[in-house]
């Protein structure tokens, strides 16, 4: 290959970095003030809808309200969903076992004085259940039909 056709290859591959990627070297630009005023205005009515609580159960994390509450909602949530939380069932040590996996793992923070508060709520809320057998239809909740052939 020739000193030409290597330096048309850079040049063109240049250009087309240029192209799509933009100017490298111009300054950042931030965005206009009334874009921020805008999206904050949106999310106020949103964080509003987040605090409903409906049969004791927090709408939008589906966990319960109860003691340390907002202690599980500010370390657990903020990785993965309060519904990951509430599908499951374990004992106090249990959940201190879980915790710690996360902790090896997942890059989860020790909790210092908050692991208490935390393992409690979770001892208390998310217990294993004590049932010899599956619950009871509701057969008055289910909405029959007739099989058409």
């Amino acid at each position: 290959m020739t000193f030409l056709s290597s330096f048309a290859v850079v040049l063109a591959l240049g250009l087309i970095y240029y192209g799509l990627m933009g100017n490298p070297f111009a300054p950042k630009q931030s965005p206009p003030v009334v874009e921020i005023q805008q999206k904050q205005a949106v999310s106020r009515p949103v964080a509003a809808a987040d605090e409903r609580i409906e049969d004791g159960i927090h709408l939008a994390t589906g966990l319960r309200v109860a003691e340390g509450f907002k202690v599980v909602r500010a370390n657990c949530t903020g990785c993965h969903s309060g519904k990951l939380i509430a599908q499951n069932r374990a004992t106090r040590d249990g959940w201190q076992e879980m915790i710690r996996w996360m902790q090896r793992t997942q890059g989860l923070w020790e909790l210092g004085g908050n692991e208490a508060v935390i393992l409690n709520y979770l001892a208390a809320n998310y217990a294993p259940e004590e049932i010899g057998r599956r619950a009871s239809l509701d057969m008055e909740a289910i909405e029959w039909y007739i099989l058409e052939e």
